[in-house]
This record gives structure tokens, sequence and C-alpha cells, in this order.
């Protein structure tokens, strides 16, 4: 049980962790790439204003003055394998290029991104206009910056699997830690359940011996009804009631204490059992308590499936999951038991039209001292440990119960335990 705790304590905690560290890589992938493309345009408006005062020399003597790399005053900040400078008239017309980047889009004002016809690869480019004369109008021309985004989709490749490599790795690491800590973080809950579980079992053994010799008085009184006074009569058979349900109760502590110290049952105890003549023995067994509810009892059970385990314990679970039927259907109602196999497993149908089981409360069936019907009282029978001795045998024989209900209309509650193999060696 605290095995899977923790499993499930460290599950979440990584979960919570992932989601953090994705938060902050993708935060950090964003800023990084903003601020990228950022200083990009901050160097192509830098590049771009360099070139606006050889304007006037390009428009004279046009190529021959760019590749004058000597002269020019952008040349220490001209990168010629990505970047390109182009002029123009202010009709659009080329008047010289430097640089490798050849777009062949319009000219467009501002900050834009067109694909290079050549590589494909997107390309950032920025035009302003160049006023030579204040005075004027219109612009003399336009000088275009341009530059490849290669280099920054590189980048951005080589961050983006740098968070996703450290970022597991970091998990790794954080699964590892997580694990040390969840284990120390439970062991003092499990020290305090298992003492729990001790006491539980330790109270129930010593309470067992008291609870029978008041029994015992008790019956030995009521066989002499000569001796008792009248109004004495009613008294005993109140605490003859009250120590049977209390030995019923502790005798229900004390298995489900054994069971959660060794859930699996010894192999002394179990043999091959033919389960369709479990079912139909507790069927007629069970019988005369149907008739006097009025309650129709029927069974559908396919022959030749059997189980490995103890017969017993399979007696007192089909027999708590069938009185339980019994109980919480009104007169005149039906309860069908049903036995198939799909697959590797048999199951077992204990379906009843009783009161039901309201959706929210379907979760806590199994809970100890769980009930139905919240306005029943203890003096109508059981302990409210009968659904969850059940699910701690089905458990025990490798099996599950699972439960379909609704209001006022029926229950039915699905046992699923693998079947003998046939060649077991029994």
């Amino acid at each position: 049980m605290f095995r899977g705790l923790r499993w499930r304590l460290l599950l979440s905690y990584l979960t919570v962790m992932a989601a953090i560290l994705g938060i902050f890589g993708a935060g950090v992938y964003v800023f990084f790439s903003q601020s990228m493309y950022s200083q990009l345009d901050k160097k192509l408006r830098t590049l771009a204003q360099a070139a606006t005062p050889s304007f006037t020399q390009v428009k004279s003597r046009g190529s021959n003055y760019v590749n004058q790399v000597d002269i020019v005053p952008w040349r220490d900040i001209f990168n010629r394998d990505s970047q390109s400078l182009e002029w123009f008239d202010n009709r659009g017309k080329l008047l010289a290029r430097r640089g490798t980047i050849n777009l062949e889009s319009s000219l467009e004002l501002g900050f834009w991104t067109f694909p290079d016809p050549e590589t494909n690869i997107p390309v950032r480019t920025l035009t302003i206009s160049v006023f030579t004369d204040s005075s004027l109008d219109r612009p003399e021309g336009y000088i275009r910056a341009s530059q490849s985004l290669e280099e920054i989709y590189t980048i951005k490749s080589q961050l983006f699997w740098v968070l996703i490599f450290g970022g597991m790795s970091t998990l790794i690491l954080i699964g590892l830690g997580g694990f040390w800590l969840t284990r120390k973080a439970i062991e003092p809950i499990e020290a305090s359940f298992n003492k729990l579980k001790q006491f539980t079992a330790d109270a129930s053994h010593e309470l067992r011996g008291p609870v029978t010799a008041i029994k015992a008085s008790v019956d030995v009184m009521q066989c002499h009804p000569e001796r008792i006074h009248p109004k004495d009569a009613k008294k005993l058979s109140a605490i003859s009631s009250a120590t049977t349900q209390m030995g019923q109760l502790i005798g229900d502590l004390l298995f489900l204490a054994r069971t959660d110290n060794a859930t699996d049952v010894p192999a002394r105890k179990r043999t091959k059992i033919a389960l369709n003549k479990v079912l139909q023995d507790l069927v007629v067994l069970l019988e005369p308590i149907a008739q006097e509810k009025n309650i129709t009892l029927k069974y559908e059970l396919r022959p030749d499936i059997y189980i490995f385990g103890d017969l017993s314990q399979l007696n007192r679970l089909f027999s708590n999951l069938i009185e339980n039927a019994l109980q919480y259907t009104p007169s005149g109602g039906k309860v069908n038991v049903s036995l198939s196999k799909q697959n590797r497993f048999s199951l077992v149908n204990v379906e009843d039209s009783g009161i039901g089981i309201a959706p929210e409360q379907i979760p806590f069936v199994f809970d100890r001292f769980w009930r139905a019907d919240k306005a029943r009282t203890r003096r109508e029978g059981g302990t409210g440990l009968g659904l969850a001795i059940a699910s701690a045998i089905a458990q025990s024989h490798g099996g599950k119960i699972t439960v379909t209900s609704q209001i006022n209309k029926g229950s039915c509650f699905q046992v699923r335990i693998p079947v003998l193999a046939q060649k077991a060696d029994i």
C-alpha cells in the first residue's frame, strides 16, 4: 500500500517539477529568441544609418564606390557573408549592392522578413528613406539593409536542444532526489500505520476472550429461564445480541489486520476450487433468507471454471456480497448471481434491484465501516466491514471487485479472479 503511495507522490512531484521546468524552459527560449531578433533589428538599423552618408557617392559612382572597402564608412560593421546593403533611387531602381543576398521583393519601408530566393532561408530587412536635403518633400532614395536568419535559427536550435537535454537531466536528478524524499516522508506515516495495525490485531485478539466469556455466561443464564426475573429477560437478550455483534466485529477487525500484514494466502491453504460449486452451495444456503424477505434469488452458473485459492475465504467473499444484496433489496425484489469467463479471468456478478448507491458514494464503497444507507443502525446487523473484507479477499487472490449502481434501481458487484491454468500442478 505504502509503496503505491510513494510512487503516486513521486509521480505528482515529478509532474509538478516537469511543468515548472517546461514553463521555465519555454520562457528562456522565448526571451532569448526575442532578444536575438531585437539585437538583429538594432544591428540592421545601425548598418543602414551608417550607409546613409555614402548615398551621394553611390548615386554618382555606383558599384565602383561600394567595392572600395577601405574608404566606405560602414566597413567595420558589415559582414558580406550574411549581410547585404542596397541603394535605390527615389523610383526604387537599384543603384548598387554590397553583399551576397539578392532579394527580388519590392521595397517596403520598415522591418520585413522575406525568403531568400536562392537558399530559401528567411532574411530580415530594414528599408529607410534617405533625405540629402531636409527641405525636400520626397526622399532622394532608399537604403535597404538585410541579414540572413540562418545564424539565429542555428542558435535557436542549439538552445532548444540544450534546454531539452538539460531539462531531462535535471528531471532525472529531481526524480532520484524525490524518490529519497518521498521515502523519508512516508517512513513516519508507515511506522504509525504499522503500530495501528498491530494495536488493532492485538486489541481484537485480547477482546475475543472477554467477549466470549460474556457470551457464554449469558447463554448459560438463558438456558435456565426459571432463574431469571421476567424484567431481566429482555436485558439478557440485549446483552446476548450485543456480544454476538461485538464478537463478529472483533473477528472482522482481526481478519483485516491479518490481511494488512500479509496479503497473500499461505500456499498450504490453497487448493483447486470449482467456483460454480461454491456459488451454488451459497445460493442454496441463503435461499431461506431470500424467501423470508420475499426476494427472488436466482443464479446462472457456468461449469468447469476453476481457481486456486482458499475455500473458506472465498465462501466469505461471496456470502458477504450475496447477504449484502439481500439486506439492501426490498421485499419483492430480485437478486441474481451469475458466473462467466472472460479471457483468463472468472467473472462473478451479484446483481440486485435494491436501494442503489449514489454516484458520489461509489468510490467509498469498499472503505471500512461504510454503509449504503446512513440512516440504518448496527442493530439491524452487520458491522460495516463486509465489503472491505470482500475486497481484501479478492485482492489476496489476485483479483478485484468493481461496482456499478443507480439509486432506487439496484447495484451490481463484479468479482474478477484469475482462473486456474489448465496444466497447473495442484
